[in-house]
C-alpha cells in the first residue's frame, strides 16, 4: 500500500459519491453506482469502475436512497468495511453486509494511517418507506491531510470547528437530485457560507448533476449545471481564501498543489 501524499487525490464520481485516496488509503462516500434509482435517472455517463476497485473502506452518511443504494454495495463486496450513522447496522446486516461499523458523532475509527471520525450534521437520515430510523453524519479524514465530508446537511452550530487544524479539503453539496430543495440541505449559498466558516485549502462541490427524476431533465437543466459555479462565484464573495476546484462527474484532481 502506497504512503505518499503526493498521490492523494479526490475523484467526483456524482451526485454524493467520491473517491478519496489519502495516505494510500481509498474511501468510496454514498454509493449510487446504478444509471437508474427509482424516479431517478443518471444523466451524465457511466462511471469508472476503477472508483469502485480496491477499497479500503465505504463512508455511509445516511440511508436515504440516494445516498445507500443496495445494489450499488452489494456490488462492492458484502466484506467491504462500511463506516456508517448510528441505527443503519441492523439495516446494513439484514441486506447481508458483515463488516459495518457504526460511528456516533465525535467516535473514531482508524483505516491504515488515517482516522476517520464521525461529526454532526443537520439532515434527517432515514430510511423512511421502511420505517427504519437513523440518523445522519459527516466525516472528518486525518491523516497527513485532513478531509471533511459532509453528506447531506444544513449549516448548524460548531461548523466552524470542525476546520480548525488546517482543512484540506471539503467535499460540500450544493444542490439535490430535483428542482427544488427540502429542508436539511446547503444550496451554493449556503454551501459557500459553510467554505467560509470551514475555511479549507481546496472546496469541491458534490450532489449536483448527476440524478434527476425521469421525464424532468429538459425542463430542469439548469439545475444540473448551475449549482456549482453559482457556489463558486459566491465563495469568491464570501470566502476568496478558498480555492474552489468544480469537477464533473468522472473527474480528479490532486490534494498536493
Amino acid at each position: 500500500m502506497r504512503t505518499n501524499s503526493d498521490q492523494d487525490r479526490v475523484t467526483y464520481v456524482g451526485h454524493a459519491t467520491v473517491l478519496l485516496e489519502l495516505d494510500g488509503v481509498r474511501f468510496l462516500t454514498d454509493p449510487v453506482l446504478r444509471s437508474r434509482l427509482l424516479h431517478l435517472r443518471r444523466q451524465v455517463g457511466a462511471h469508472d469502475e476503477d472508483a469502485a476497485a480496491r477499497l479500503d473502506a465505504v463512508l455511509i452518511s445516511h440511508l436515504h436512497h440516494d445516498h445507500v443504494d443496495v445494489p450499488s454495495l452489494r456490488g462492492l463486496g458484502r466484506e467491504t468495511p462500511l463506516l456508517a450513522p448510528p441505527g443503519a447496522e441492523n439495516f446494513l446486516r439484514r441486506r447481508g453486509f458483515h463488516a459495518v461499523t457504526e460511528l456516533a458523532p465525535g467516535e473514531s475509527h482508524a483505516i491504515g494511517g488515517v482516522e476517520i471520525t464521525a461529526v454532526e450534521a443537520e439532515h434527517r437520515g432515514g430510511r423512511a418507506l421502511r420505517s427504519v430510523g437513523s440518523e445522519a453524519i459527516g466525516f472528518v479524514l486525518a491523516g497527513s491531510r485532513r478531509a471533511y465530508f459532509a453528506g447531506d446537511t444544513d449549516l448548524f452550530d460548531g461548523m466552524a470547528d470542525l476546520g480548525a487544524g488546517d482543512l484540506d479539503l471539503a467535499l460540500l453539496p450544493v444542490w439535490g437530485w430535483g428542482p427544488t430543495l427540502g429542508p436539511g440541505h446547503l444550496d451554493p449559498e449556503r454551501a459557500a457560507k459553510a467554505a467560509a466558516l470551514l475555511s479549507p485549502r481546496i472546496a469541491v462541490p458534490i450532489h449536483w448533476g448527476t440524478l434527476f427524476p425521469v421525464g424532468l431533465s429538459r425542463i430542469g437543466r439548469r439545475h444540473l449545471i448551475a449549482p456549482p459555479r453559482e457556489f463558486e462565484r459566491r465563495c469568491g464573495e464570501l470566502a476568496p481564501q478558498v480555492d474552489v476546484r468544480v469537477l464533473d462527474p468522472g473527474e480528479a484532481t490532486s490534494l498536493s498543489a
